[in-house]
């Protein structure tokens, strides 16, 4: 069965976890659009320094949750910390909560879902420069490779990606509500 995926993402976002997610789930016969603030493109951080300039297939007032089947959120410094005060980002990130739909974050990501209020007493992960502020709201952090909760996909880093990819798309196959 066909799926489409959201991937929400602006400027500062770490290349290898916007690349190998949207890779992966193209490998598995899936669209996985890039949705962003603006059109154009948005430039990727590669590690120590600026990467690559991505498409943006959507903006933010182009779609909605219902259109898609999941939801990925890659991490960097600066792309969650720009989306996490967009009011716009928040509510697209609220409604795939809100119609149950599986969410995958990784390393800076969770930070988008703290902002979104979708965090309290689930446990996930990240990078753990922001453990504590998963754990300030209300989050039950582990340091662990991949954590599941109820359709919440979490890793901490590019090194994470192989389990990220792989218990992302499991997810994704198992929602009910697809």
């Amino acid at each position: 069965m066909s799926k489409k995926i959201a991937i929400l993402a602006t400027h500062g976002f770490e290349e290898s976890e916007l690349k190998s997610p949207k890779e992966h789930l193209e490998q598995q016969g899936w669209t996985a659009h890039i949705v962003s603030p603006k059109a154009g493109t948005i430039k990727a951080w590669a590690e120590k320094d600026w990467g690559k300039e991505y498409s943006v297939d959507k903006t933010l007032d182009e779609v909605s949750a219902s259109e898609y089947d999941a939801l990925v959120l890659p991490g960097g410094v600066i792309n969650p910390d720009q989306l996490r005060t967009n009011d716009k980002a928040l509510s697209f990130v609220q409604d795939f909560f809100k119609q149950h739909k599986p969410v995958a974050a990784i390393c800076h990501g969770p930070q988008i879902l703290i902002s979104a209020g979708a965090v309290e007493g689930r446990s996930l992960t990240s990078v753990n420069s922001i453990s504590i502020d998963l754990k300030n709201a209300g989050a039950h952090w582990e340091d662990s490779e991949v954590v599941v909760d109820n359709g919440l996909v979490t890793s901490r880093t590019p090194e994470d990606l192989p389990a990220f990819n792989t218990k992302m798309v499991e997810e994704i196959n198992e929602d009910q509500n697809l």
